[in-house]
Protein backbone atom coordinates (compact mmCIF):
# COMPACT_ATOMS: atom_id res chain seq x y z
CA UNK A 1 0.00 0.00 0.00
CA UNK A 2 1.57 3.38 -0.74
CA UNK A 3 1.49 6.62 0.82
CA UNK A 4 -1.13 9.37 -0.83
CA UNK A 5 0.58 12.39 -2.19
CA UNK A 6 0.99 15.39 -0.25
CA UNK A 7 -0.73 17.89 -0.72
CA UNK A 8 1.09 20.56 -3.13
CA UNK A 9 -0.12 23.80 -1.65
CA UNK A 10 -0.96 23.95 1.82
CA UNK A 11 -1.67 27.31 4.16
CA UNK A 12 0.89 27.47 7.45
CA UNK A 13 -1.76 28.50 9.70
CA UNK A 14 0.97 29.64 12.71
CA UNK A 15 1.27 33.07 10.64
CA UNK A 16 -1.84 34.90 11.65
CA UNK A 17 -4.50 34.63 14.21
CA UNK A 18 -4.01 34.94 18.30
CA UNK A 19 -0.53 33.15 19.08
CA UNK A 20 -1.57 32.47 22.67
CA UNK A 21 -5.17 30.86 21.43
CA UNK A 22 -2.36 28.85 19.04
CA UNK A 23 -0.23 27.81 21.91
CA UNK A 24 -3.27 26.76 24.20
CA UNK A 25 -4.71 24.95 21.36
CA UNK A 26 -1.58 23.02 20.34
CA UNK A 27 -0.13 22.55 23.83
CA UNK A 28 -3.68 21.36 25.36
CA UNK A 29 -4.21 18.88 22.89
CA UNK A 30 -0.89 17.08 23.42
CA UNK A 31 -1.11 17.24 26.78
CA UNK A 32 -4.11 15.22 26.75
CA UNK A 33 -1.68 11.96 25.35
CA UNK A 34 1.22 12.72 27.55
CA UNK A 35 -1.16 12.75 30.73
CA UNK A 36 -3.17 10.16 29.99
CA UNK A 37 0.32 8.00 29.87
CA UNK A 38 2.05 9.31 32.53
CA UNK A 39 -0.91 8.42 34.59
CA UNK A 40 -0.74 5.22 33.99
CA UNK A 41 2.93 5.17 35.55
CA UNK A 42 2.20 7.00 38.68
CA UNK A 43 -0.74 4.62 39.24
CA UNK A 44 1.70 1.77 39.08
CA UNK A 45 3.70 3.54 41.60
CA UNK A 46 0.60 3.48 43.70
CA UNK A 47 -0.13 0.06 43.75
CA UNK A 48 3.70 -0.91 44.38
CA UNK A 49 3.56 1.78 47.40
CA UNK A 50 0.12 0.31 48.71
CA UNK A 51 2.15 -3.19 49.00
CA UNK A 52 3.73 -1.85 52.73
CA UNK A 53 7.09 -2.52 51.45
CA UNK A 54 9.66 0.48 51.34
CA UNK A 55 11.96 -2.09 49.72
CA UNK A 56 9.92 -2.12 46.32
CA UNK A 57 9.11 0.96 46.33
CA UNK A 58 12.81 2.30 46.50
CA UNK A 59 13.07 -1.00 44.03
CA UNK A 60 11.18 0.60 41.28
CA UNK A 61 13.00 4.32 41.91
CA UNK A 62 16.36 2.21 41.27
CA UNK A 63 15.33 0.18 38.21
CA UNK A 64 13.44 3.44 36.62
CA UNK A 65 16.93 5.25 36.54
CA UNK A 66 18.25 2.16 34.52
CA UNK A 67 15.19 2.39 32.57
CA UNK A 68 15.81 5.46 31.62
CA UNK A 69 19.07 5.16 30.38
CA UNK A 70 17.72 2.38 28.05
CA UNK A 71 14.93 5.00 26.38
CA UNK A 72 17.13 7.55 26.27
CA UNK A 73 19.03 5.50 23.51
CA UNK A 74 15.90 4.42 22.46
CA UNK A 75 14.56 7.98 21.70
CA UNK A 76 17.50 9.06 20.01
CA UNK A 77 17.49 6.26 17.17
CA UNK A 78 14.01 7.16 16.89
CA UNK A 79 14.71 10.33 15.99
CA UNK A 80 17.58 9.64 13.99
CA UNK A 81 14.99 7.16 11.53
CA UNK A 82 12.17 9.91 11.82
CA UNK A 83 14.74 12.68 10.44
CA UNK A 84 16.18 10.81 7.94
CA UNK A 85 13.29 8.97 6.87
CA UNK A 86 10.96 12.50 6.84
CA UNK A 87 13.72 14.57 4.58
CA UNK A 88 13.61 11.28 1.83
CA UNK A 89 9.84 11.54 1.66
CA UNK A 90 9.37 15.40 1.69
CA UNK A 91 11.50 15.12 -1.14
CA UNK A 92 9.31 12.50 -3.27
CA UNK A 93 12.06 9.61 -2.79
CA UNK A 94 9.45 6.77 -1.35
CA UNK A 95 11.56 3.97 -2.16
CA UNK A 96 14.50 5.58 -0.38
CA UNK A 97 12.72 6.21 2.84
CA UNK A 98 11.55 2.51 2.73
CA UNK A 99 14.75 0.99 2.60
CA UNK A 100 16.44 3.85 5.16
CA UNK A 101 13.56 2.54 7.57
CA UNK A 102 14.05 -0.70 7.41
CA UNK A 103 17.74 -0.61 7.53
CA UNK A 104 17.72 1.54 10.48
CA UNK A 105 15.21 -1.04 12.01
CA UNK A 106 17.74 -3.70 11.68
CA UNK A 107 20.35 -1.90 13.38
CA UNK A 108 18.00 -0.75 15.68
CA UNK A 109 17.02 -4.03 16.66
CA UNK A 110 20.83 -5.43 17.02
CA UNK A 111 21.50 -2.31 19.42
CA UNK A 112 18.92 -2.46 21.48
CA UNK A 113 19.41 -6.48 22.27
CA UNK A 114 22.83 -5.89 23.03
CA UNK A 115 22.13 -3.20 25.43
CA UNK A 116 18.70 -4.91 26.84
CA UNK A 117 20.16 -8.48 27.26
CA UNK A 118 23.35 -6.70 28.34
CA UNK A 119 21.62 -4.67 31.42
CA UNK A 120 19.85 -8.14 31.94
CA UNK A 121 22.90 -9.71 32.76
CA UNK A 122 24.69 -6.87 34.48
CA UNK A 123 21.40 -6.07 36.45
CA UNK A 124 22.93 -7.09 39.85
CA UNK A 125 26.12 -4.96 39.99
CA UNK A 126 24.70 -1.83 37.21
CA UNK A 127 21.94 -1.40 40.39
CA UNK A 128 24.81 -1.75 42.99
CA UNK A 129 26.46 1.28 41.37
CA UNK A 130 23.22 3.08 41.61
CA UNK A 131 22.96 2.80 45.16
CA UNK A 132 20.49 -0.31 45.29
CA UNK A 133 21.67 -1.99 48.53
CA UNK A 134 19.38 -5.30 50.18
CA UNK A 135 16.39 -6.46 49.42
CA UNK A 136 15.64 -3.44 47.43
CA UNK A 137 18.57 -4.27 45.08
CA UNK A 138 17.16 -7.57 43.94
CA UNK A 139 13.95 -6.85 43.35
CA UNK A 140 15.14 -4.17 40.96
CA UNK A 141 17.13 -6.41 39.79
CA UNK A 142 14.37 -9.01 39.06
CA UNK A 143 12.46 -6.38 37.57
CA UNK A 144 15.58 -5.56 35.13
CA UNK A 145 15.87 -9.23 34.52
CA UNK A 146 12.03 -9.46 33.25
CA UNK A 147 11.73 -6.53 31.52
CA UNK A 148 15.08 -5.49 29.82
CA UNK A 149 14.96 -8.93 27.38
CA UNK A 150 11.86 -6.99 25.61
CA UNK A 151 13.65 -3.47 25.06
CA UNK A 152 14.02 -4.18 21.06
CA UNK A 153 9.79 -4.48 21.57
CA UNK A 154 9.54 -1.43 22.53
CA UNK A 155 12.44 -0.11 20.31
CA UNK A 156 10.58 -2.01 17.23
CA UNK A 157 7.70 -0.16 18.13
CA UNK A 158 8.82 3.51 18.76
CA UNK A 159 10.75 3.40 15.45
CA UNK A 160 7.20 2.19 13.37
CA UNK A 161 5.55 4.52 15.52
CA UNK A 162 7.93 7.34 14.48
CA UNK A 163 7.46 6.42 10.77
CA UNK A 164 3.85 6.61 10.84
CA UNK A 165 4.08 10.09 11.35
CA UNK A 166 6.70 10.96 8.78
CA UNK A 167 3.79 9.58 6.17
CA UNK A 168 1.26 11.80 8.87
CA UNK A 169 -0.63 9.57 10.35
CA UNK A 170 -0.05 10.89 13.55
CA UNK A 171 -3.35 9.56 14.88
CA UNK A 172 -2.39 6.25 14.31
CA UNK A 173 0.61 6.45 15.89
CA UNK A 174 -0.46 7.91 19.09
CA UNK A 175 -3.54 5.15 19.13
CA UNK A 176 -0.50 3.05 19.10
CA UNK A 177 1.08 5.20 22.14
CA UNK A 178 -2.70 4.66 24.25
CA UNK A 179 -2.94 1.01 23.18
CA UNK A 180 0.41 0.17 24.97
CA UNK A 181 -0.72 2.17 28.48
CA UNK A 182 -4.15 0.76 28.32
CA UNK A 183 -2.63 -2.42 28.28
CA UNK A 184 -0.68 -1.54 31.04
CA UNK A 185 -3.43 -0.02 33.32
CA UNK A 186 -5.55 -2.97 32.90
CA UNK A 187 -2.59 -5.75 34.10
CA UNK A 188 -1.18 -3.97 36.55
CA UNK A 189 -3.74 -4.01 39.35
CA UNK A 190 -4.69 -8.01 38.08
CA UNK A 191 -1.15 -9.33 38.57
CA UNK A 192 0.19 -7.09 41.19
CA UNK A 193 -3.21 -7.57 43.34
CA UNK A 194 -5.32 -9.95 42.21
CA UNK A 195 -2.29 -12.84 40.99
CA UNK A 196 -0.27 -11.01 44.12
CA UNK A 197 2.99 -10.89 41.94
CA UNK A 198 3.86 -7.40 43.51
CA UNK A 199 6.91 -6.05 41.73
CA UNK A 200 7.18 -8.98 39.18
CA UNK A 201 3.35 -8.83 37.81
CA UNK A 202 4.26 -5.09 37.17
CA UNK A 203 7.45 -6.41 35.52
CA UNK A 204 5.15 -8.94 33.04
CA UNK A 205 2.52 -5.96 32.14
CA UNK A 206 5.08 -3.79 31.02
CA UNK A 207 6.76 -6.73 29.16
CA UNK A 208 3.42 -7.65 27.58
CA UNK A 209 2.48 -4.19 26.86
CA UNK A 210 5.77 -4.19 24.63
CA UNK A 211 5.04 -6.64 22.86
CA UNK A 212 1.49 -5.25 22.07
CA UNK A 213 3.19 -1.74 20.95
CA UNK A 214 5.91 -3.72 18.55
CA UNK A 215 3.09 -5.60 17.30
CA UNK A 216 0.59 -2.86 16.40
CA UNK A 217 2.89 -0.23 15.23
CA UNK A 218 4.86 -3.11 12.65
CA UNK A 219 1.59 -3.24 11.25
CA UNK A 220 0.74 0.37 11.34
CA UNK A 221 4.29 0.61 9.40
CA UNK A 222 3.16 -2.46 7.16
CA UNK A 223 0.34 -0.89 6.50
CA UNK A 224 1.76 2.38 5.00
CA UNK A 225 4.17 0.53 3.06
CA UNK A 226 7.47 2.00 5.29
CA UNK A 227 9.15 -0.90 6.13
CA UNK A 228 10.80 -3.94 4.13
CA UNK A 229 13.27 -6.48 4.34
CA UNK A 230 16.65 -4.84 4.73
CA UNK A 231 18.92 -4.86 2.03
CA UNK A 232 22.67 -6.19 3.26
CA UNK A 233 24.56 -3.90 1.21
CA UNK A 234 22.44 -0.97 2.35
CA UNK A 235 22.59 -1.60 6.16
CA UNK A 236 25.75 0.17 6.67
CA UNK A 237 25.47 3.46 4.72
CA UNK A 238 21.82 3.64 5.96
CA UNK A 239 23.02 3.69 9.52
CA UNK A 240 25.89 5.78 9.13
CA UNK A 241 23.08 8.49 7.53
CA UNK A 242 21.02 8.04 10.42
CA UNK A 243 23.55 7.88 13.22
CA UNK A 244 24.38 11.26 12.21
CA UNK A 245 21.14 12.57 13.38
CA UNK A 246 20.69 9.96 16.18
CA UNK A 247 24.04 10.34 18.23
CA UNK A 248 23.52 13.84 18.93
CA UNK A 249 19.77 12.92 19.91
CA UNK A 250 21.00 10.40 22.28
CA UNK A 251 23.41 12.30 23.62
CA UNK A 252 20.96 14.91 24.64
CA UNK A 253 19.08 12.61 25.77
CA UNK A 254 21.51 11.08 27.88
CA UNK A 255 21.27 14.33 29.72
CA UNK A 256 18.06 14.10 32.10
CA UNK A 257 18.69 10.46 33.14
CA UNK A 258 22.11 10.60 33.87
CA UNK A 259 21.47 13.51 36.13
CA UNK A 260 18.18 11.20 38.08
CA UNK A 261 21.04 8.81 38.44
CA UNK A 262 23.25 10.72 40.75
CA UNK A 263 19.71 12.16 42.48
CA UNK A 264 19.33 8.60 43.00
CA UNK A 265 22.27 7.39 44.18
CA UNK A 266 22.40 10.54 46.98
CA UNK A 267 18.91 9.79 48.44
CA UNK A 268 20.27 6.25 48.71
CA UNK A 269 22.68 7.28 51.15
CA UNK A 270 19.34 7.97 53.30
CA UNK A 271 17.91 4.94 53.41
CA UNK A 272 14.51 3.00 51.38
CA UNK A 273 12.10 6.18 52.64
CA UNK A 274 13.99 8.45 50.79
CA UNK A 275 14.59 6.66 47.56
CA UNK A 276 10.70 5.83 47.53
CA UNK A 277 9.82 9.57 48.09
CA UNK A 278 11.66 10.77 45.35
CA UNK A 279 10.56 7.88 42.58
CA UNK A 280 6.98 8.72 44.16
CA UNK A 281 7.74 12.16 43.27
CA UNK A 282 9.42 11.90 39.89
CA UNK A 283 5.86 9.60 39.03
CA UNK A 284 3.70 12.26 40.07
CA UNK A 285 5.39 15.38 38.40
CA UNK A 286 4.94 14.47 34.49
CA UNK A 287 1.17 13.84 35.35
CA UNK A 288 1.01 17.43 37.51
CA UNK A 289 2.55 19.04 34.72
CA UNK A 290 1.77 17.72 31.33
CA UNK A 291 0.82 20.68 29.73
CA UNK A 292 4.18 21.97 30.79
CA UNK A 293 6.03 19.24 29.18
CA UNK A 294 3.53 19.29 26.02
CA UNK A 295 5.10 22.94 25.21
CA UNK A 296 8.40 21.83 23.81
CA UNK A 297 6.48 19.93 21.03
CA UNK A 298 4.10 22.16 20.93
CA UNK A 299 5.36 25.87 19.99
CA UNK A 300 8.12 24.45 18.14
CA UNK A 301 5.83 24.56 14.91
CA UNK A 302 3.93 28.12 15.49
CA UNK A 303 7.95 29.32 15.86
CA UNK A 304 9.34 27.61 13.20
CA UNK A 305 6.47 28.57 10.50
CA UNK A 306 6.51 32.30 12.17
CA UNK A 307 10.36 32.28 10.96
CA UNK A 308 9.77 30.72 7.82
CA UNK A 309 7.28 34.01 7.02
CA UNK A 310 9.76 36.43 8.68
CA UNK A 311 7.13 37.26 11.04
CA UNK A 312 10.19 38.06 14.25
CA UNK A 313 8.06 39.84 16.27
CA UNK A 314 5.51 37.02 16.20
CA UNK A 315 8.47 34.34 17.24
CA UNK A 316 9.14 36.39 20.28
CA UNK A 317 5.73 36.64 21.10
CA UNK A 318 5.22 32.98 21.00
CA UNK A 319 8.24 32.69 23.36
CA UNK A 320 6.46 34.85 26.09
CA UNK A 321 3.11 33.55 25.29
CA UNK A 322 4.79 30.29 26.20
CA UNK A 323 6.23 31.52 29.13
CA UNK A 324 3.02 32.90 30.63
CA UNK A 325 1.48 29.45 30.10
CA UNK A 326 4.15 28.04 31.99
CA UNK A 327 3.63 30.60 35.29
CA UNK A 328 -0.46 29.95 35.32
CA UNK A 329 -0.14 26.16 34.82
CA UNK A 330 2.38 26.03 37.46
CA UNK A 331 1.31 28.73 39.69
CA UNK A 332 -1.78 27.21 39.54
CA UNK A 333 -0.82 23.11 40.46
CA UNK A 334 1.33 24.68 43.58
CA UNK A 335 -1.90 26.06 44.88
CA UNK A 336 -3.76 23.11 44.61
CA UNK A 337 -0.99 20.51 45.86
CA UNK A 338 -0.35 22.92 48.51
CA UNK A 339 -3.45 22.65 49.91
CA UNK A 340 -4.19 18.67 49.36
CA UNK A 341 -0.46 17.78 50.35
CA UNK A 342 -1.75 15.29 53.18
CA UNK A 343 -4.24 13.37 50.61
CA UNK A 344 -1.11 13.05 48.06
CA UNK A 345 0.90 11.86 50.62
CA UNK A 346 -1.89 9.16 51.67
CA UNK A 347 -2.34 8.31 48.26
CA UNK A 348 1.33 7.20 48.01
CA UNK A 349 0.73 5.35 51.39
CA UNK A 350 4.20 7.77 52.04
CA UNK A 351 6.14 7.08 55.50
CA UNK A 352 8.62 8.81 57.14
CA UNK A 353 11.33 10.76 55.02
CA UNK A 354 9.26 9.52 51.98
CA UNK A 355 6.32 11.50 53.36
CA UNK A 356 8.97 14.15 54.26
CA UNK A 357 9.77 14.84 51.00
CA UNK A 358 6.54 14.66 49.38
CA UNK A 359 5.18 17.10 51.79
CA UNK A 360 8.26 19.70 51.05
CA UNK A 361 7.78 19.44 47.11
CA UNK A 362 4.18 20.14 47.63
CA UNK A 363 4.69 23.55 49.62
CA UNK A 364 8.28 24.14 47.98
CA UNK A 365 10.16 22.85 45.70
CA UNK A 366 7.56 22.59 43.17
CA UNK A 367 8.25 26.17 42.24
CA UNK A 368 11.21 25.22 40.93
CA UNK A 369 9.25 23.39 37.89
CA UNK A 370 8.60 27.05 36.58
CA UNK A 371 12.23 27.01 35.63
CA UNK A 372 11.99 23.44 34.37
CA UNK A 373 9.09 24.81 32.33
CA UNK A 374 11.29 28.18 30.56
CA UNK A 375 14.01 25.52 29.87
CA UNK A 376 11.61 23.38 28.06
CA UNK A 377 10.05 26.37 26.03
CA UNK A 378 14.02 27.80 25.82
CA UNK A 379 14.62 24.58 24.31
CA UNK A 380 11.82 24.71 21.81
CA UNK A 381 12.95 27.75 20.45
CA UNK A 382 16.66 27.02 20.04
CA UNK A 383 15.51 23.94 18.15
CA UNK A 384 13.53 25.12 16.00
CA UNK A 385 15.57 28.68 15.49
CA UNK A 386 18.94 26.93 13.90
CA UNK A 387 20.70 26.87 17.34
CA UNK A 388 20.02 23.11 18.51
CA UNK A 389 23.33 22.66 20.16
CA UNK A 390 22.39 25.43 22.65
CA UNK A 391 19.59 23.00 23.75
CA UNK A 392 22.05 20.25 24.31
CA UNK A 393 24.62 22.48 25.90
CA UNK A 394 21.71 23.66 28.81
CA UNK A 395 20.40 20.19 28.70
CA UNK A 396 23.78 18.76 29.88
CA UNK A 397 24.99 21.86 32.22
CA UNK A 398 21.37 21.45 34.39
CA UNK A 399 22.46 17.71 34.42
CA UNK A 400 26.12 18.19 35.51
CA UNK A 401 26.78 21.49 36.85
CA UNK A 402 23.48 21.95 37.33
CA UNK A 403 23.10 19.17 39.72
CA UNK A 404 26.38 17.17 41.23
CA UNK A 405 27.44 20.35 43.38
CA UNK A 406 23.80 21.56 43.95
CA UNK A 407 23.10 18.19 45.36
CA UNK A 408 26.07 17.86 46.98
CA UNK A 409 26.01 20.60 48.98
CA UNK A 410 22.39 19.32 49.72
CA UNK A 411 23.92 16.18 50.74
CA UNK A 412 25.06 18.05 53.99
CA UNK A 413 21.62 18.39 54.84
CA UNK A 414 19.87 15.08 54.54
CA UNK A 415 17.46 13.65 51.80
CA UNK A 416 15.65 17.21 52.23
CA UNK A 417 18.78 18.61 51.28
CA UNK A 418 19.05 16.47 47.89
CA UNK A 419 15.76 17.87 46.90
CA UNK A 420 16.29 21.65 47.30
CA UNK A 421 19.77 21.05 45.86
CA UNK A 422 18.05 19.58 42.81
CA UNK A 423 15.93 22.70 42.58
CA UNK A 424 18.41 25.03 43.07
CA UNK A 425 20.64 23.82 40.05
CA UNK A 426 17.54 23.85 37.66
CA UNK A 427 16.81 27.57 38.83
CA UNK A 428 19.93 28.83 37.45
CA UNK A 429 20.29 27.01 33.98
CA UNK A 430 16.38 27.60 33.48
CA UNK A 431 16.82 31.37 33.80
CA UNK A 432 20.06 31.45 31.94
CA UNK A 433 18.45 29.29 29.07
CA UNK A 434 15.12 31.55 28.75
CA UNK A 435 17.44 34.57 28.74
CA UNK A 436 19.50 33.04 26.28
CA UNK A 437 16.13 32.25 24.36
CA UNK A 438 15.57 36.19 24.00
CA UNK A 439 18.32 37.08 22.92
CA UNK A 440 18.17 34.36 20.06
CA UNK A 441 14.99 35.77 19.13
CA UNK A 442 16.12 39.64 19.91
CA UNK A 443 18.28 38.53 17.07
CA UNK A 444 16.79 37.19 14.45
CA UNK A 445 16.89 38.62 10.97
CA UNK A 446 17.12 37.81 7.60
CA UNK A 447 15.13 35.69 4.76
CA UNK A 448 14.50 31.85 6.71
CA UNK A 449 12.95 28.56 5.92
CA UNK A 450 10.32 26.85 7.86
CA UNK A 451 11.62 23.44 6.41
CA UNK A 452 14.88 23.62 8.79
CA UNK A 453 17.56 21.14 8.54
CA UNK A 454 18.63 20.63 12.09
CA UNK A 455 17.95 17.62 13.64
CA UNK A 456 14.66 16.87 15.63
CA UNK A 457 15.31 17.03 19.49
CA UNK A 458 13.25 15.29 22.19
CA UNK A 459 11.93 17.56 24.73
CA UNK A 460 13.83 16.75 28.17
CA UNK A 461 10.12 14.87 29.50
CA UNK A 462 11.86 12.68 32.91
CA UNK A 463 10.41 9.81 31.08
CA UNK A 464 10.07 6.65 33.53
CA UNK A 465 8.52 4.40 30.66
CA UNK A 466 8.94 3.67 26.78
CA UNK A 467 5.04 4.42 26.57
CA UNK A 468 6.19 7.77 28.46
CA UNK A 469 8.75 7.88 25.66
CA UNK A 470 6.21 7.59 22.46
CA UNK A 471 3.96 10.28 24.00
CA UNK A 472 6.61 12.48 24.06
CA UNK A 473 7.80 11.82 20.55
CA UNK A 474 4.32 11.78 19.27
CA UNK A 475 5.20 15.82 20.26
CA UNK A 476 7.54 15.32 17.45
CA UNK A 477 7.11 15.91 13.71
CA UNK A 478 9.79 15.79 11.20
CA UNK A 479 8.43 19.47 9.47
CA UNK A 480 6.12 22.07 11.10
CA UNK A 481 2.88 21.39 11.60
CA UNK A 482 0.22 22.56 8.60
CA UNK A 483 -2.94 23.63 7.90
CA UNK A 484 -4.83 23.12 4.21
CA UNK A 485 -7.11 25.87 3.44
CA UNK A 486 -9.81 25.53 5.50
CA UNK A 487 -7.71 25.43 8.45
CA UNK A 488 -7.60 21.90 9.38
CA UNK A 489 -4.55 20.56 10.54
CA UNK A 490 -2.18 18.48 8.21
CA UNK A 491 0.78 16.50 9.09
CA UNK A 492 2.17 15.58 5.72
CA UNK A 493 5.34 16.64 5.10
CA UNK A 494 5.51 19.38 2.00
CA UNK A 495 8.46 19.85 -0.60
CA UNK A 496 7.37 23.48 -0.36
CA UNK A 497 8.22 24.54 2.81
CA UNK A 498 7.22 28.73 2.61
CA UNK A 499 3.94 29.52 3.90
CA UNK A 500 1.59 30.87 1.45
Amino acid sequence: MTRPSPPTRQKACFVTGSIMRHVLVMAGTGAIGLMAVFAVDMLNMVYIAHLGENALTAAIGFAGAVIGLQIAVSIGLTIGISAATGRAIGAGQHEEARQIASSALAVMLGLSCLLGFGTMAAAHPILHLFGARGAALEHASTYLQIVSPFLPLICLGMGSSSLMRVVGDAKGSMHITLLGALVAAILDPILIFGLHEGLTGAAISTALSRFVVATVGLRGALRHDMVTWPTPSRILPDAKHVASVAMPAILTNLATPVGGVYVTQSMARFGLEAVGGQASIERTVPVLFSLVFALTGSVGPIMAQNMGAGFYGRVRETLTAALKLVLLSIGATWLILAALQNYVVAVFNAQGDAAMLIHLFCSLTIGSYLFVGMLFVANAAFNNLGHPLYSTAFNWGRATLGTIPFVGIGLHYGPAGVQLGQAAGVLVFGTLAVITAFRVTRNLSGPALAHSTAPLTASDIPTTSAEAAMAELDELTPSPALCDQDGSLQNHVKTDSRPT
